[in-house]
């Protein structure tokens, strides 16, 4: 009875098995049986014409552009027996990619693919004196139901402003806007993209202040504004984006304060605020986000000092850099405690005070960088650490600061630092005795007192009371 409910087992696994490989075949059989409509096609052609220019009509496409010789860039999928596009590159991405014209045309027909789930343009407009061209601000909406990622990468002739259309675009998830030569403000509807996962809009010159309905976008995990023109403060609703993952604002004209709220960004892995104008002071509540991989503040005014900052809670640190931003008093103790740190910048400030030993103890630093600053005292580090280091540690420009002389001897001492000076202990060439009362005819130390000088006085460092004591023999000539 045993064996025949096992076989009865197998005998149905076996029967499973066998009606889904055949409905797998049926299925694959309608896919690549699947035909395109005409107006599908029709719209797909026009809109590569466009870019690529008339010459191409796709006759060694077959049966279909979506059949067994698809085109690279484009794919399609199949909705209601009927094939679609659904990806559309254009560009140098892979080696028989369509390539652009060098006159190209955004066609009308590019919105007529409304199954659209991708569309990026790479390297394809790229004279912007001869033939500069603008992204269309009409249509946009035509592709809202499908599209999630929108690209335009390394772009130098596609100018003009970012269409306000975009914010129509609601099932959005990615918009890269990177190395474009785009202009103007930035809009706020872009601000109505609340599915955006990633916004990048580096490297173009956009110009303005940054929205603050973009904290709003509380799906963020990548917002990249960096290297442009962007002026005014930093939003505090910035602070709201508690997914966000990486935030680079580097390289623009940024001022005023950094807000307290960044520092509720607990999940941030990277901040990049370099080269703005940003002034007052180190927030506290940096030390409130754990997860902080790479910290980068510096060229900024800041100013203040770093003991603002518990400096032992970001434990997660690979990356620090501090550098020329009016930091003034010591080096807290704190940071010896980072032991992820791999680079550290406090260069070009107005640092001071003695350089812990333990910064030297840290077990992946590779770059320690304090030139340009006014530390002072005797380096406490050993010749390993300076041969390991070589001008990847560097401490010059400190006019106070010294590393100790049995270094000299070496071939590993730290570039630009001078050695200690040997301490000189002055010994006076004549001896007490030969100061004393019967040398110089002195019986009385009451009456050296009443001449305003104190016995060790004479006895002690005399030659640096020359004009005392010729006071007191010539008012000694005057008793005689």
């Amino acid at each position: 009875m045993k064996n025949l409910v096992i076989t009865g087992q197998i005998n149905f696994i076996l029967l499973l098995l066998l009606c889904l490989d055949v409905y797998c075949m049926d299925y694959e059989a309608n896919v690549d049986s699947a035909p395109m409509l005409k107006t599908e096609k029709h719209a797909l052609y026009s809109a590569i014409q466009g870019f690529v220019g008339d010459w191409w009509n796709g006759s060694d496409l077959y049966p279909d552009p979506c059949g067994w010789t698809p085109i690279q860039g484009i794919s399609c999928d199949v909705y209601d027996g009927l094939w679609y596009v659904t990806t559309f590159n254009i560009g140098p991405i892979l080696d028989n990619s369509l390539t652009c014209a060098p006159k190209v045309e955004f066609r009308p027909h590019l919105f007529e693919l409304k199954h659209l789930k991708s569309l990026s343009f790479v390297g394809c407009f790229i004279s912007s004196q001869q033939y500069p061209i603008s992204i269309p601000t009409d249509s946009w909406e035509n592709l809202a139901t499908a599209l999630e990622s929108l690209e335009f990468r390394s772009n130098p002739g596609l100018s003009g402003q970012i269409p306000t259309t975009f914010g129509k675009l609601r099932n959005l998830k990615s918009l890269v806007l990177l190395e474009n030569g785009l202009t103007g403000e930035l809009p706020t509807s872009i601000g109505n993209l609340v599915k955006l996962k990633r916004l990048v809009l580096a490297s173009n010159s956009f110009r303005g202040q940054i929205p603050d309905n973009f904290g709003a976008l509380t799906e963020l995990l990548i917002f990249d504004l960096s290297r442009n023109s962007l002026s005014g403060s930093l939003p505090v609703s910035l602070g709201g984006l508690a997914s966000l993952l990486k935030l680079d604002l580097s390289n623009n004209g940024l001022e005023r304060e950094i807000p307290e709220e960044f520092g509720n960004m607990k999940n941030l892995i990277l901040l990049d605020l370099r080269n703005n104008r940003l002034s007052g002071r180190l927030i506290q509540s940096f030390q409130e986000m754990r997860s902080l991989e790479e910290l980068v503040l510096s060229n900024n005014s800041i100013g203040g000092d770093l003991m603002n900052v518990e400096w032992r809670n970001l434990q997660n640190l690979i990356i620090l850099d501090l550098s020329n931003m009016n930091l003034i008093e010591e080096i807290p103790e704190s940071m010896s405690e980072l032991k992820r740190i791999r680079f550290l910048g406090l260069n070009d400030n107005n640092l001071t005070g003695d350089i812990s030993p333990k910064l030297a103890a840290l077990p992946c630093i590779s770059a320690l960088y304090l030139y340009g600053n006014r530390l002072s005292g005797k380096l406490q580090f050993s010749e390993w650490f300076y041969g390991k280091m070589g001008r990847r540690f560097g401490a010059w420009n400190n006019p106070n600061l010294c590393y100790p002389l049995e270094l000299i001897d070496t071939n590993h001492v730290p570039i630009g630092v001078k050695p200690c000076q040997q301490e000189v202990n002055l010994v006076d060439s004549v001896s007490r005795t030969e100061l004393s009362g019967t040398d110089l005819g002195f019986t009385n130390s009451q009456f050296l007192s009443s001449l305003g000088v104190s016995r060790h006085r004479i006895n002690g460092n005399w030659l640096a009371f020359p004009i005392e004591l010729v006071l007191m023999i010539l008012m000694w000539d005057l008793f005689l």
